[in-house]
């Protein structure tokens, strides 16, 4: 079970998870998107692809582009579409 915690709040919890380069990513079904605010900034990986992200918000406190996800990955990366992860503090505990 994979389970992803911030600020005391359960943000996503799995049994059925990808690791992808050490990190994480949940089945977006498993993440309590009500915690997350879509952010407007953007990455890109050169095998991945662009990734988008989200702002964390609990209890009043914000963690700026905490999660983020990769909307249309490229083919090598196909198994973290519709997953997302986490960093910036998020606790990460299998």
């Amino acid at each position: 079970m994979a389970k992803a915690v911030w600020n005391g709040q359960v943000l996503a919890e799995s049994e059925i998870y990808e690791t992808v380069e050490g990190n994480i990513y949940f089945p977006e079904e498993t993440v309590k998107r009500e915690f997350l605010r879509p952010s407007s900034t953007t990455s890109s990986c050169p095998w991945k692809g662009q990734a988008r992200y989200y702002t964390i918000l609990v209890d009043g406190q914000e963690n700026q582009d905490a999660a983020w996800y990769y909307p249309d990955p490229k083919p090598a990366a196909r198994n973290v579409k519709h997953h997302i992860a986490f960093w910036r503090g998020v606790e990460i505990t299998k």
